[in-house]
């Protein structure tokens, strides 16, 4: 038999059997040691050799670690009473179900994160215009995963998109458009950049960007500042009240400076 030691027919050599079952030399080591599987003899030399039925127990011991037993409950398996032997292997089954469960839970999650990284929003374009209202643009999403996708901003809002639902979508909606409801009031009310109020309301703003991803005050800045000399955002900002966004954008400044970001250098970090 290839493998067996030379001056002995009744057993295969530690590195043979090591070979024929796939386990290291210093798993059956250990497991000599413990007790768990014991060599069944050993040459005039002193080498151990595994019979054919100590392999058989290796074997056994494979499965049952394939199934997650540690080798303390493997040991109480094999050499324990037999009353009911399936009895382990049921329950272990009902966990490796259990576990089947979570793994595919975990996969539709990865598969909704890939999409949200590749879509940016989780609706369809009539959901996202039923929700931002008839002015938003679907497209924008794209434009932005094709100027922004290798960013760690955009990996935040995919992670955090693949989380949400309609539901979920619906109340930032609302809650973004009572934002820029009461920011047209403190305009109107003639609440200063700078002041208290103002400082608030920036806040607020910046927080509804950190729904998305999280948001600096430098890169609030950058972000408003863009805004204001887009032409687009500028008309949806002015539906709230003429001249918010450049109003938004001297709150912004005043906000950020006052957290001791100089607008005038700001960059996206």
């Amino acid at each position: 038999m290839t493998g067996a030691a030379p001056d002995h027919d009744d057993g295969l050599t530690v590195a043979a059997t090591a070979a024929l079952t796939g386990v290291t030399v210093r798993t059956l080591h250990h497991w000599d040691a413990v007790g768990l599987v014991s060599p069944s003899g050993r040459t005039g030399r002193g080498y151990r050799l595994y019979s054919a039925a100590a392999v058989a127990r290796i074997h056994r011991v494979l499965m049952y670690r394939e199934l997650g037993l540690p080798l303390e409950r493997i040991a109480a398996l094999l050499d324990g009473p037999a009353s009911d032997p399936a009895a382990p292997l049921r329950e272990q089954r009902e966990q490796l179900l259990a576990r089947i469960d979570r793994l595919r839970g975990m996969v539709g999650a990865v598969d909704r994160l890939i999409e949200a990284t590749e879509a940016g929003i989780l609706l369809s374009a009539e959901q996202q215009v039923e929700l931002f209202g008839v002015d938003w643009r679907p497209e924008r999403v794209a434009l932005a995963r094709d100027r922004w996708g290798q960013t760690p901003q955009w990996r935040q809002f995919a992670e955090r998109s693949a989380a949400r639902t309609g539901d979920d979508w619906r109340e930032l909606a609302d809650g973004v458009t009572a934002l820029y409801e009461d920011l047209a009031a403190a305009q109107r009310a003639g609440v200063a950049p700078g002041s208290a109020a103002a400082g608030e309301l920036a806040e607020r703003h910046r927080a509804s960007i950190g729904a998305y991803f999280d948001c600096t005050h430098a890169m609030h800045v950058c972000l408003v500042r863009q805004q204001a000399g887009d032409p687009e955002f500028v008309a949806y900002y002015d539906r709230f009240g003429p001249g918010l966004a450049a109003w938004l954008r001297d709150v912004v400044d005043a906000n950020a400076a006052a957290h001791g970001v100089d607008p005038a250098t700001a960059t996206w970090t």
